[in-house]
């Protein structure tokens, strides 16, 4: 029920669900660009405290990345379903 209201609603043009696919498909498409950021970063650093924070930053990155990707599949089942 709730799904169906979700799905019906509309944001000019895009249902909820597709407004919010976009919008994780955006932060996955900035998190990807950060992430090579941060590997050129890494790349550049030999100072071991620098290595270090890029190290890190990658590690949040792809954190953020595995969310947001997690998100897409499971709004792509819900619409696979709704139909």
């Amino acid at each position: 029920m709730i799904k169906e209201r979700r799905n019906s609603s509309r944001q000019g043009g895009l249902t909820m669900v597709e407004d919010e696919r976009q919008q994780l498909l955006k932060g996955m498409e900035q998190t990807r660009l950060e992430l090579n950021q941060a590997y050129a970063q890494f790349n550049a650093h030999s100072d071991p405290d620098l290595v270090d924070s890029c190290v890190f930053t990658i590690n949040a990155l792809r954190s953020r990345y595995s969310y947001l990707l997690r998100r897409v599949k499971l709004l792509d089942g819900e619409q696979g379903t709704a139909g």
